[in-house]
């Protein structure tokens, strides 16, 4: 399959052959035919979807495969698993699903339309596309209406939730969207699934995964770095003034339709939406993450948030009364009772191994309650029935070691395997850390990196991304480099995170070709630029976690009430990982060149630097910028080799 003259080669073009992809194959097949666990990373270029690809499809079994983003379940879709089901000639029928606000929903979208509830002349128009879009799409997946912006105010009105969907009592669910997809997915061979549709309908036991599981023989994660935060996100509970706020409009609206003679109703609704309101104006903070105590610590918290309760608890015995009169006053009977419901357990005393926490946003508040630890949780999922399970990515482990993540998961017992890349880092990349940089926590930190990097993208010609671990920093360098440029005469485009989606600032990157573009978390993992366009990475300083996360404290105070370590054993293995994903966004293909700069001393001034270090490619390392520019203009010697594996001693010594 994977020969230079194999089935593979006749069917991609410049196909190269890869020891490791070929180690890979052979471990999935080998757990699949095991009914065993696998955890492997595989460095960029590995080519580690083919590598799954290959062995799932020749096993015989239904497949489900989950990825981290719903553009990576297109892409593996719609390319790789064609290409793959193709190329072996095998007679697998395949489905794409995914979580219901994808899909045009007939119901609502035929009461939008009644309603007229649009202000915007635009978003009316874009009501109008996606009803005829509806009338002639088999699939009714909005990504494939690229006409209608993803942010458009008429998708909440043609979609549905699983709040607000009427199940089996809708008119129009023969011709449901979402039940053809899950009819379809129920059928095939391989199901292409996304990390939040799995454990959602994982744990809500929806129609969906929870129905493909039983008959499933492998399950395959691929960026499965991403899982302990999803799982935590879906093995708790979040209720939000935004639910709140949408649950007295649905009221509000379906009064109006269904039991215009009760005036109560609306306001009930009424009642609601000023509760929730008030909830979040009883934490005045534009952005922030506030523990048990915080919130408590709030006088004007307690009471609105038992006028909450008493609202919620008014419209669901109200709702309850009339239920009889309409399907959708049934339903919203059954939202408020939900949401009362996950109210009272989220004002819980604790002690059922969940934290209680809130995030306040500038127009929302979100009340979360987040497991400790996910582990024994996802252990019991995978000790439900035998069949494979296969995690993968370019970043899971820490200097080789899966430890970190695999009791993060409850993985206890999984094979394991590390894939180093094919790339020639050695020659083709440089690790640059400067010298003399003030601490990453100090005010001048962000001054003294941007200083140090203009003159690096001036060498590099712009081409460059400038990642940092806050948005202060973020807008802050922002300001100073655009100063910087116009004292200079510099004229590279210069595009910031938050500017317009990421999808269109990567595009305009890749077509000016020179541009800088400075971000923060969206652009630290999940994008692709190959070629000359992106020649520079500069990452501010090392990820940890902010100290002040709730969830964070938490698990770090229960990991020394064990006696444990906490920051060697959890807060430097997340760091590590997350390193290892801004960096991976340097080198994309084989051609490419480039250099990494990590402004933080600590690599060298730190022990721990030294459990980086190896973590990273094998590029050259330097500390002199001479170096850097003499790279760019292409007259740096070309290093002898790769580091060593361990990479650590010679690495220590240029840093002294």
């Amino acid at each position: 399959m994977f020969g230079a003259d194999g089935t593979l080669s006749r069917m991609i073009p410049a196909y190269r052959v890869r020891p490791q992809q070929i180690e890979m194959g052979l471990a999935v097949a080998r757990a699949i035919r095991e009914i065993s666990t696998l955890v492997c990373e595989a460095g960029t270029g590995t080519g580690k979807t083919v590598a799954y690809l290959v062995p799932a499809l020749l096993s015989g079994g239904k497949v489900v495969i989950s990825t981290g983003t719903k553009t990576l379940q297109d892409q593996l879709f719609h390319r790789d698993l064609p290409l793959a089901r193709e190329a072996l000639g095998v007679p697998v029928t395949t489905a794409l699903l995914k979580g219901r606000a994808n899909y045009v929903c007939h119901h609502h979208l035929a009461r939008g339309l009644g309603e007229g509830r649009l202000e915007r002349r635009e978003d009316a128009a874009d009501l109008q596309r996606i009803a005829r879009f509806a009338r002639t799409s088999r699939r009714g997946d909005r990504s494939e209406l690229g006409e209608v912006p993803e942010d458009s105010a008429a998708w909440a009105l043609a979609t549905s939730t699983r709040e607000n969907c009427l199940g089996q009592h809708c008119g129009r669910y023969d011709d449901c969207f979402v039940m053809a997809a899950r009819r379809e997915a129920l059928a095939a061979d391989v199901v292409v699934v996304n990390h939040h549709l799995f454990f959602a309908d994982l744990m809500l036991k929806d129609e969906g995964v929870a129905e493909l599981l039983p008959a499933c023989n492998t399950v395959i994660f691929d960026e499965a770095h991403q899982l302990p935060q999803t799982a935590s996100l879906f093995f708790g509970e979040t209720i939000s003034t935004a639910q709140l706020i949408e649950l007295a409009r649905d009221l509000r609206v379906e009064a109006a339709v269904s039991a215009g003679d009760m005036p109560e109703l609306a306001r009930v609704a009424t009642r609601l939406d000023k509760a929730a309101r008030d909830l979040r104006l009883a934490l005045p903070h534009d952005a922030a993450r506030l523990a048990m105590h915080q919130v408590r610590s709030r006088r004007e918290f307690a009471p609105a948030l038992a006028e909450v309760e008493s609202a919620l608890k008014e419209a669901s015995d109200t709702l309850q009364g009339v239920a009889e009169r309409s399907e959708e006053l049934a339903q919203l009977g059954r939202r408020s009772a939900d949401l009362l419901d996950r109210l009272s357990r989220w004002r819980g005393e604790g002690g059922d191994g969940l934290v209680r926490w809130a995030e306040v946003f500038m127009h929302t508040l979100q009340l979360h309650a987040t497991p400790l630890s996910v582990a024994g949780i996802f252990r019991r999922e995978l000790e439900g029935r035998p069949r494979a399970w296969i995690f993968t990515s370019a970043t899971l482990a820490v200097g080789g070691d899966f430890g970190h993540y695999c009791g993060e998961m409850g993985l206890d017992g999984a094979r394991t395997a590390c894939w180093q890349s094919p790339f020639d880092y050695a020659n083709h990349a440089l690790l640059y850390v400067p010298r003399g940089l003030p601490e990453p926590n100090s005010v001048e930190h962000t001054r003294a990196v941007v200083e140090s990097v203009l003159p690096v993208v001036r060498a590099s010609g712009g081409r460059a991304f400038l990642l940092f671990t806050t948005l202060r920093g973020m807008r802050l360098a922002h300001q100073l480099l655009r100063e910087a440029l116009a004292r200079e005469g510099l004229e590279f485009p210069l595009l910031l995170q938050g500017e317009g989606s990421r999808t269109e600032l990567l595009e305009r990157f890749r077509r000016l070709g020179n541009a800088v573009l400075i971000g923060s978390s969206s652009f630290w993992e999940g994008v692709d630029v190959r070629g000359e366009a992106l020649s520079l990475v500069v990452i501010d300083k090392l990820p940890f976690a902010p100290p002040d996360d709730p969830v964070l404290q938490a698990r770090l105070e229960r990991l020394e009430g064990e006696g444990r370590n906490p920051f060697m054993e959890y807060q430097l293995p997340q760091s590590v990982i997350a390193l290892k994903q801004g960096a991976g966004r340097l080198i994309r293909d084989e051609n490419d060149r480039g250099v990494l700069m990590i402004c933080d001393t600590r690599l060298f001034s730190r022990s721990y630097g030294r459990r980086i270090l190896p973590s990273l490619p094998p590029m050259r390392l330097t500390r002199l910028q001479r170096e850097v520019l003499d790279f760019f203009a292409g007259t740096l010697s070309p290093h002898s080799g790769p580091l060593p594996a361990s990479g650590a001693r010679e690495r220590s010594r240029l840093g002294e």
